[in-house]
């Protein structure tokens, strides 16, 4: 479960590094407690910065995102341990999300690192086919 004011990585190449999340996009009976698969708004907290000579060019490569920018995005991964229906209990190292577009289509190319199997339950087999591992 992750909650509000919590940090996460971001795992994917859109250019942000941390998140911060400030609304779990879910039901009213959730409490503000988010779980893998939950949509979240997030502001970014820190970035790559971006290249004086790319500020112009509208590459498809271009870093997409700044400090400070609200976005929507999806928890792929929590410290919190969560029980499968199978009894296995799985937990992840540290808090991470990918971020989206306004489509609801994940914002980078690419995922870095392992996501949670859990996404493909929720409708998320996009970010499933872009990452790397999936456990």
């Amino acid at each position: 479960m992750l909650g509000l004011k919590s940090t996460m990585s971001i795992i994917d190449n859109s250019g942000g590094l941390v998140a911060e999340c400030i609304r779990v996009m879910r039901y009213k009976s959730s409490m503000g407690l988010g779980r893998v698969g939950d949509e979240v708004v997030v502001v970014v907290q820190k970035a790559k910065p971006i290249p004086a000579n790319q500020v112009s060019s509208a590459s498809s490569n271009a870093l997409k995102v700044r400090r400070g920018d609200v976005r929507h995005a999806v928890i792929v991964r929590t410290k919190k341990e969560s029980q499968r229906p199978d009894g296995r209990v799985v937990k992840f190292d540290d808090n991470a999300c990918v971020l989206l577009n306004n489509r609801k289509e994940p914002l980078g190319s690419r995922v870095n690192g392992v996501v949670s199997s859990e996404l493909r339950e929720r409708g998320w087999g996009k970010i499933l086919s872009l990452a790397s591992k999936v456990v």
